[in-house]
């Protein structure tokens, strides 16, 4: 009876979409369209993170008093209004409370690992960290296996390639050349004082004449790009935040990642725990702004330097169990390293291009001066001259300098690379011959040559915007290649030979976008790269993989 009230269109629209039913149900097309959506769909992949204890309310011990008015308590109203000390003290109560602040400790001194561990449950501890440190350090020392000591630091002065590089004039003045005392002499700035008393230009009159001596040797690379794999289990979550350095624990005994982000946390992922069950991943917060670099003592491995742009310099010693308070400093410090040739300085700048040489034993300064126009962001050493200092700037330049000369009222480098923009990395190649500098312009420049008087630029894309740190390029285990983060969640391989990105390296894996990198100094196609989410991910070789099943 209803199909009779319908009209012809009605019938005939029925009829059509039974028909298209039909059709779809034949050509399986909705099956197929679930199946594809469910594929296209990201896995996510459950990943290694921090812990952290969560920190319990203070309960206040003041009784709680309801308030009444005046009229409700039947009493006349107060015309006087508010006194004075109530007014005041309403003001103090005003200000906002910072639970983070007020359970840090005492920065001005050490810090005991107790105090600074992020996990202070019952179930967490970080005793298998130190005992892991301190058995590569006893290692380290000989006090195990006295022949793999002696080989691990024969390889840290060898370059990691077949180059053979001489420094010229290194003998004549090895007992001439020593640093010079320098005070602060000037308005706002640090000035430099000279002290020396020996005489320097013996056997360097030209400054480009005689940085580097190369001889040439062909060698290819140590890796295939193609055998670089990122596996779920090497991918951890260390730390909240952005993190704005990343290294590799230097020992082939053991393979731990350290990293530092913006809130002055120090994570370690000792990406082989000892015991079963851990993740490997321990948390401490030493500093009080954003960590500017982490240096682990060459001549003892249980001893770690961190810097902070809160001006403090920190000794982690595993020993001890403490975070002992090395250097202070009224100004920002913004990059920290260590001349292997001397293991008892730390050079690191502060302030506006501000250059400081610390002598650890005595704890004063040897060298105070400025260098650059803004802030250093980084500090490298040639590993085969080792009085070369490369340096980059957000003043838009990158500087050679001789260290045997640093203690002059105004040094002059020995090669300046301008850019159009600010200069955020500038790294020595591992066999010494190249320099690599990241610059804010969108280029990669490549310092090359004898006396690094060739220069060539190639571009990439460094625009990280705000919420990202910027791109560094780093050096991988030879001359072959350099490693820099792009915008597509991958890393770009460039060749300095070819001038070009020949390789993008990409994972589905791949969550966030990675701007700083590390190879690892000893083991071949291990390479660590980090985000502004705290995330950590591991590239290695599947070579490697494979012989150890």
């Amino acid at each position: 009876m209803a199909s009779e009230q319908l009209t012809e269109y009605e019938r005939k629209r029925l009829q059509n979409i039974k028909r298209n039913d039909e059709v779809f149900a034949s050509l399986k097309i909705l099956s197929k369209a679930s199946d594809l959506s469910a594929a296209g769909k990201r896995q996510k992949v459950e990943t290694k993170s921090y812990k952290v204890s969560p920190q319990k309310k203070v309960k206040s011990e003041t009784p709680v008093v309801i308030r009444r008015s005046l009229r409700t308590r039947g009493m006349p109203p107060d015309s006087k209004g508010l006194t004075d000390h109530f007014a005041h003290s309403d003001n103090k109560n005003s200000k906002s409370f910072s639970l983070e602040e007020s359970s840090f400790p005492d920065v001005s001194g050490p810090i005991s690992f107790k105090d600074a561990y992020a996990d202070r449950s019952e179930s967490g501890s970080d005793r298998s960290l130190m005992d892991a440190i301190l058995s590569v350090a006893k290692q380290h020392h000989g006090g195990l296996i006295e022949e793999k000591a002696d080989r691990v630091l024969d390889i840290e002065k060898k370059p990691r390639v077949a180059v053979c590089v001489k420094p010229e004039c290194d003998e004549n003045l090895s007992e001439k050349c020593d640093l010079g005392s320098l005070v602060k002499d000037f308005d706002g700035s640090k000035a430099c004082k000279d002290e020396f008393s020996g005489k320097h230009d013996a056997c360097s009159s030209d400054l480009m004449k005689g940085v580097v001596k190369t001889e040439k040797s062909e060698h290819g690379s140590h890796v295939d790009l193609g055998s670089l794999t990122l596996k779920p289990n090497n991918i951890a979550r260390l730390m909240p935040g952005k993190i704005l350095i990343v290294k590799f624990f230097p020992s082939n005994d053991m393979r731990m990642i350290m990293a530092g982000n913006k809130y002055g946390n120090v994570g370690f992922w000792n990406l082989n725990p000892m015991q079963e069950g851990e993740d490997g991943i321990y948390l401490y917060r030493t500093h009080t702004g954003p960590i500017s670099g982490i240096v682990v003592q060459q001549s003892c491995l249980s001893k770690i330097f961190t810097s902070c742009y809160d001006g403090f310099i920190r000794l982690m010693d595993v020993e001890k169990e403490v975070f002992d308070l090395v250097h202070s400093s009224e100004y920002a410090i913004y990059s920290l390293s260590q001349n292997p040739n001397n293991l008892n300085t730390l050079y690191f700048s502060e302030g506006q291009g501000g250059l400081n040489i610390w002598d650890v034993r005595t704890k004063k300064s040897t060298t105070e001066c400025r260098v650059h126009e803004a802030r250093i962001n980084t500090i490298d050493f040639n590993s085969q001259n080792l009085s070369i200092m490369a340096s980059s700037s957000s003043d838009g330049t990158a500087c050679l300098w001789d260290l045997r000369r640093m203690h002059t009222h105004k040094p002059e480098p020995l090669k300046i690379l301008s850019h159009k923009k600010a200069v955020h990395a500038a790294y020595f190649s591992p066999s010494g011959k190249y320099l690599a500098t990241t610059s804010y312009d969108d280029n990669v420049g490549i310092l090359s040559g004898v006396n690094f008087e060739d220069t060539s630029m190639i571009h990439h894309n460094n625009q990280t915007g705000r919420w990202l740190s910027s791109f560094r390029a780093a050096w991988g285990w030879d001359d072959s290649y350099v490693f820099i983060g792009n915008m597509r969640r991958g890393v770009d391989v460039i060749s300095p030979a070819l001038r070009i990105t020949i390789k993008t390296l990409q994972s589905p894996h791949m969550s966030a976008i990675p701007y700083r990198f590390h190879a690892h100094p000893y083991e071949v196609g291990m390479l660590a790269g980090a985000t502004s989410g705290g995330q950590v991910y591991v590239w290695t070789s599947s070579q490697e993989s494979a012989e150890e099943q």
